[in-house]
């Protein structure tokens, strides 16, 4: 078994030659002083997918980075990829900005992270995934120097509709070995390599946006080899491997909750099955129930989520390897987490599915299904969309050499999305201020993570909110009460500092702690409401149809 001191060994001797190789680099002739930011978003990546958060796939970039910064334990985000993003470029909670669910343009006085850099001298640049839908274009809305956006959702491999400095692109012709992942790690390489060489003198924020390894499952065929046989033990055996690692490295300290067998996924439809072939399955059934032909399928879907995560982590080293070329490593403050935890959604749309076709290419559209995101989520419950742990916890790895004296050390800080903004203005030594476009904008909700790159639990907040078609939770201090779509009636009350798998319900013990959340989240929706613009209408909310774009 790997312990916490292996990983560090390990990692730290790989992390000597690429971080040391930064240290003797030749620095720009004028480095800013303020530090660089590099923000780097994953989507649909689970909570223990990455090697240094317990999992098997090879990730020795995100791994190095962090032997030699921090891991934070409780971070969250919102369970689903546009209100995630849109708390991060903005710092407000989506419900407050019109973003949940996405009613039109953003308030005249939200503004995007390069409103809030800019000003401070720093240099703005976007790479991928944008979702920002009251803000459409990244430079034009959303304030960035340069932009490479991907609208293109539906498939890796010659992506259709991109869009560069707010500028259509030309359709990727087939078969041209185009992949979004290389593609956007090209792009903010570009950026990078533009900046050292008419910019040096100004610090730089990057916000590399992946799309991986959110479905379709389409990866190179060499990638997906490295993995073929690794998932052949199935869902329940990598589920069981990834909590004992966590809990060893002292990530977690909670038991391993059964797999919800019967959990259907979202937008399931029996002619999913159908179009998939005999190998799909559409719940998480204990592995040793699957058929042979069932097990050879899922066995091979996980490779090619295993091959994405892998891929994107090469591309994330890429990228690194030029911010290192730079000289600039060391004063730059970089950011990984994921935008949702792993999805159990089973559809096909985009081009279609050929089951003729190797899986993985781009004649097919795989998805994991429920029984891989339980073990990509471990070891939580639930999945996308849902705001149980499993569905809104994220890895969240901080790192800057010059900033941060520990070295692969962990925080339990509790922490959210919304933490971006202030984190990033007091990083650039500037403030929100009261106001923009001339209207009054409420006060960020969120709180600067910077204390706690010094200590372990330096920051607080007094309650997570969380609120995504249908399903409701509050987290204050150790408890969170949480209801779910199935049954809108219903809340549950967890102890999360002994009980974090959310295993057993206290509500009934403590109907006046229920009672009073409950008060609290009602209170914040409308204010959030309130907030946005939008008139207070008396709403059952509930998950809406699946539609193309709709991630």
């Amino acid at each position: 078994m790997k312990t916490r001191r292996d990983f560090l060994k390990g990692a730290a001797l790989g992390a000597a030659g690429f971080f040391s190789a930064s240290r003797r680099g030749t620095a720009a002739a004028t480095a800013p002083d303020r530090p660089n930011i590099l923000l780097i978003l994953a989507d649909d990546m689970g909570f223990s997918d990455a090697g240094c958060y317990g999992g098997e796939i090879s990730t020795p970039n995100l791994d190095r980075l962090a032997a030699d910064g921090l891991r934070f334990t409780r971070f969250y985000n919102t369970g689903r990829c546009w209100p995630t993003r849109s708390c991060i470029l903005t710092g407000y909670y989506a419900q407050q900005i019109r973003m949940d669910p996405p009613q039109g343009r953003l308030p005249p006085w939200t503004r995007v992270l390069p409103h809030y850099l800019k000003p401070l001298g720093y240099r703005c640049y976007h790479s991928g995934k944008w979702h920002l839908n009251g803000a459409p274009k990244a430079i034009a809305d959303g304030g960035f120097d340069r932009s490479y956006l991907l609208l293109d959702h539906d498939r890796y491999f010659n992506p259709q509709e991109h869009e560069e400095d707010d500028q259509p692109l030309p359709a990727i012709k087939p078969d041209t070995g185009a992949y979004t992942t290389t593609l956007i790690a090209d792009h903010a390489i570009k950026c990078l390599k533009e900046h050292a060489a008419q910019h040096a003198a100004q610090p730089f924020f990057g916000y590399l946006a992946f799309t991986s390894p959110h479905f379709p499952l389409h990866a190179f065929q060499e990638d997906i080899d490295r993995y073929r046989e690794r998932y052949r033990a199935g869902w329940d055996a990598i589920r069981q491997r990834r909590w004992e690692r966590l809990r060893e490295t002292g990530l977690v300290n909670n038991t391993l909750p059964p797999l919800e067998t019967t959990l259907k996924p979202r937008y399931f439809g029996e002619k999913v099955l159908a179009q998939i072939g005999p190998g799909e399955i559409r719940t998480a059934v204990p592995w040793k129930e699957l058929t042979d032909e069932q097990r050879q399928l899922q066995a091979t879907k996980f490779a090619i989520h295993a091959a994405m995560v892998d891929r994107m982590d090469r591309e994330i080293g890429r990228v690194l390897a030029q911010v290192r070329a730079m000289g600039a490593l060391e004063n730059t403050v970089i950011f990984f987490l994921s935008d949702n935890g792993a999805d159990a959604t089973m559809m096909v749309r985009g081009d279609g599915h050929d089951q003729g076709a190797p899986a993985g290419s781009r004649q097919s559209f795989l998805c994991i299904g429920p029984g891989w995101a339980s073990a990509s989520n471990a070891p939580f419950r639930r999945h996308k969309i849902w705001v149980h742990e499993g569905g809104i916890s994220t890895p969240l790895i901080v790192h800057w050499p010059k900033g941060i004296a520990a070295r692969g050390e962990l925080r339990h800080d509790l922490g959210h999305v919304t933490d971006f903004v202030p984190t990033l203005l007091e990083l650039a030594g500037g403030q929100a201020g009261a106001s923009w476009n001339g209207t009054a904008a409420p006060a960020l909700p969120g709180k600067s993570l910077v204390p706690a790159f010094a200590r372990d639990g330096a920051v607080t907040h007094d309650v997570l909110y969380f609120n995504h078609a249908g399903n409701r939770a509050l987290r204050q201090g150790d408890w969170k009460l949480v209801s779910a779509t199935e049954d809108q009636d219903v809340w549950s009350l967890y102890n999360l500092a002994s009980d974090r798998c959310e295993m057993v319900d206290l509500a009934a013990q403590q109907p006046e702690r229920v009672n009073a959340m409950k008060a609290q989240w009602q209170q914040l929706s409308a204010t959030f409401r309130r907030q946005s613009g939008l008139a207070e209408q008396p709403q059952r909310p509930r998950q809406k149809a699946a539609a193309k774009g709709d991630d």
